[in-house]
């Protein structure tokens, strides 16, 4: 597919020519917030270089799979933000290969569970490809052909499968990171794949109006509450040891923790018409988000990686975690309107300086990871393109209709069996492929190298 460029982008070349100008001085984005046309514009620029990643549509490749060093966790979050896109601009372009995509990656079972990833997969990247299907169906994303799993089925085969998962042996309850034992990192209880259970929990219930979601999702919050993984000051650590029965935690705090439990509040909020409960909730975990809020005054109130961003750790997955946070922050100004103004007052300042740092590569509009420095880093990747498309589109908000659920338009019809007969355990490890120096260990910071730079990183904070 070939693409001609911008004219911003050749009269950007063309200046740069005559006038023997560095053109990534040039090409800096101009965009407009009270403009959605200048949006759509930006983002249609950004959506295009996030997609020059893929390569799954090409012969002999794989429908859904990005290339090395992206893990399939990512390549679901990275359709989510397709679909995403969509909503907000109402470009089609994506689509099909989206559609295809997912459907591809939903496995034998309809449960996002193929078999050529269970060496790797945890509950936290199972997760992200129902948020996927979840989105397209809140979002009235085309549905898929008859023969196919419902976008809301495949939400609910996770959510069943994942209740199953619910583990009393140790700690009390919770998800463990990892669903098999051969699998580094069982024993660890992350915030993560908790939070993504609870966040699915509660948006199938304000979707389908099924109480039974909704207890599951108050069910999930009180354990993390009771474990700490949630403090009282609502900021979300990253995880737990049940070696210790969950008495130790991992301090550490990631930017998608904390919006993933935000997005699931504010729909048990919007779900209960209101609760005091769970707007105290939101209130505290957008409180919460002062450990990523820049307050230098040339940046102030952009959102930044804390644990990482600083001191230059930031590794691949890293890098697209502020992607999901304002995605799902953007959704919470629509489901619990007593929030829009913090939120817009944080979404549009990392917006523009996102959209400063998408300077780079062959386009000139590769977007790096630091927005507070005002200077580009020099990077480019899935995940710094995915994060600066999330925080640009989401200034589109007020324009979208979404979330929906079944009762005000959502269309994809759900199945609440899904995911029910299948079975874990019954899976032969015999027919996994070989594990490759590229598999990783998981979407979280707990062995090896990653111990090491949580280890580094507490270090530094402490010192």
């Amino acid at each position: 597919m070939m693409r001609i460029p911008q004219p911003r982008l050749w009269r950007s070349i063309l200046f740069c020519v005559v006038w023997s100008l560095p053109c990534f001085q040039v090409l800096a984005i101009d965009l407009d917030l009270q403009n959605p046309d200048s949006v759509k514009s930006v983002a249609s620029d950004l959506a295009w270089d996030l997609v020059s990643f893929y390569t799954g549509n090409n012969t002999g490749d794989v429908p859904g799979n990005l290339p090395d060093p992206y893990y399939w966790w990512e390549a679901g979050a990275f359709f989510g933000t397709l679909v995403n896109y969509w909503a907000y601009t109402g470009d089609t372009t994506y689509n099909d290969l989206t559609a295809q995509a997912i459907l591809h990656q939903v496995g034998p079972n309809r449960d996002f569970m193929p078999a050529n990833q269970t060496r790797t997969e945890g509950n936290d990247d199972q997760a992200f490809w129902a948020f996927a299907a979840l989105r397209a169906a809140e979002r009235n994303f085309p549905n898929p052909p008859a023969d196919q799993p419902s976008w809301l089925s495949l939400a609910q085969a996770v959510f069943n499968e994942q209740a199953e998962r619910w583990n009393t042996q140790k700690c009390g309850g919770g998800l463990k990171w990892q669903i098999y034992t051969f699998n580094s990192g069982y024993t660890y209880r992350n915030s993560i794949s908790n939070g993504c259970f609870f966040n699915i929990a509660a948006r199938l219930a304000r979707y389908t109006g099924n109480a039974t979601y909704a207890d599951w999702a108050n069910k999930v919050w009180d354990w993390v509450t009771d474990i700490g993984l949630i403090g009282p000051e609502y900021h979300v650590f990253d995880g737990t040891s049940e070696e210790n029965n969950c008495t130790d935690l991992n301090h550490i705090e990631w930017t998608y923790n904390n919006g993933v439990f935000l997005l699931g509040a504010a729909h048990m909020w919007n779900y209960t018409n209101g609760d005091e409960n769970w707007r105290k909730r939101v209130n505290g975990l957008l409180q919460a988000q002062s450990s990523f809020l820049s307050t230098n005054e040339s940046s102030k109130n952009v959102l930044y990686e804390a644990a990482c961003e600083t001191v230059g750790t930031c590794q691949t997955d890293q890098f697209s975690f502020k992607a999901y946070l304002v995605r799902w922050m953007a959704d919470t100004a629509r489901l619990a309107p007593f929030t829009y103004d913090t939120i817009m007052a944080r979404l549009q300042p990392t917006a523009k300086a996102a959209a400063a740092q998408c300077v780079g590569g062959k386009t000139g509009t590769y977007c790096g990871m630091q927005w507070t420095t005002g200077t580009y880093d020099g990077t480019v990747g899935v995940g710094q393109q995915m994060a600066a498309l999330e925080a640009v589109q989401a200034n589109l908000l007020q324009a979208n209709p979404g979330p929906l659920t079944d009762a005000t338009g959502g269309s994809s019809q759900g199945n609440s069996a899904a995911g029910t007969q299948t079975s874990d355990s019954s899976r032969d490890p015999s027919e996994l492929r070989p594990i490759t120096t590229s598999d990783r260990i998981g979407a979280g910071v707990v062995t090896g190298v990653a111990a090491c730079l949580v280890l580094g990183v507490m270090a530094f904070m402490v010192s």
